[in-house]
């Protein structure tokens, strides 16, 4: 995959370098495999470089890569089956929220995440992955469902925010996000969440209480954006880099400060380099997480997941 952005260069110039070699190769019939093997550990040496030491600004622009997987991808990749479930029962579908019954290694699951959408039409049909306040509500009812039938829930998170509009505010946004808050720290059954690309702010949280919450390496979770945080901060977006490193927002601080159980390591160059590569890695962490918390008992589990985010923040003096 041809890499997209400024710190990527490096890389772009070795690839460029080797498709000419390639090109010579085929066009006079000269041997270059060595000079070829010699380029491609000269990528593989810079890609590593280049990955290792990112800044919390380039880790999101990482997760904002136009071929980056979203939810849809992770289920037709990781399920066998799924049944997409539609509207709030109150005011309409969101289709930046998606949600159903699905089996994983015929492990029956609730499965919803956020959708951004890949093109300009998509985008637009899909809001930009900004939920409403029915949103939340769909959410809500299914994993309610999922309680019903005992089945736990996996969530994949991937917002810039919920949606800010006056008519979501008029329809009770704030409420929205708020109740899932409540009902998920007490949903009977065991619930996963991995923030597989943007965690923003309350858009992020509304489906993120679970007994597990994971980030992809290259994710970010933050109670807002860099942009947003530079504008407030400098009235102006030019300070996005100095807000996204003192915002903390990366996977290695957010696991340093323990607001989440782990991370989950991406394929080299990202999960868009290998797609399928991801969703297995992230099939098997679901599917072992899923089979430890279905050894505990119900209220166990309830009460570690109340307890884990009871302590988040708290400072004790000595």
């Amino acid at each position: 995959m041809k890499p997209t952005f400024d710190f990527e260069k490096p890389i772009t110039i070795l690839m460029e370098e080797l498709e000419k070699v390639k090109m010579a190769q085929e066009k006079t019939k000269v041997d270059f495999s060595a000079t070829i093997r010699e380029i491609e550990a000269k990528i593989d040496q810079t890609q590593q470089d280049v990955y290792k030491k990112l800044t919390g600004w380039q880790k999101v622009q990482m997760s904002r890569h136009p071929e980056r997987p979203q939810t849809l991808d992770y289920i037709a990749m990781m399920c066998e089956d799924f049944i997409e479930l539609h509207g709030d029962r109150t005011v309409k579908d969101d289709k930046a929220i998606v949600g159903g019954f699905a089996t994983i290694d015929g492990k029956p699951v609730m499965i919803i995440g956020h959708q951004k959408g890949k093109n300009t039409k998509e985008r637009q049909f899909r809001n930009f992955g900004m939920a409403n306040p029915e949103g939340y509500r769909k959410a809500l009812r299914l994993m309610r469902l999922a309680e019903k039938f005992n089945v736990p829930v996996v969530t994949l998170i991937d917002t810039m925010g919920a949606y800010p509009g006056l008519e979501a505010e008029e329809r009770g946004q704030g409420e929205a996000i708020a109740r899932n808050l409540l009902e998920m720290s007490v949903l009977k059954v065991p619930v996963l969440c991995f923030i597989v690309g943007e965690g923003a702010s309350g858009g992020a949280l509304g489906i993120g209480i679970g007994d597990k919450v994971y980030m992809l390496e290259y994710s970010w979770y933050s109670v807002i954006s860099p942009e947003s945080c530079s504008s407030i901060l400098w009235r102006s977006w030019d300070h996005k880099e100095k807000a996204a490193d003192a915002l903390k927002l990366t996977a290695e601080d957010m696991f340093k400060n323990k607001l989440i159980d782990g991370i989950v390591k991406e394929p080299l160059g990202g999960a868009q380099n290998d797609p399928a590569q991801m969703a297995e890695t992230l099939k098997q962490r679901i599917l072992t997480d899923l089979n430890e918390l279905g050894k505990k008992k119900i209220e166990t589990v309830i009460s570690e997941r109340i307890n884990k985010f009871s302590s988040m923040g708290v400072v004790n003096e000595h």
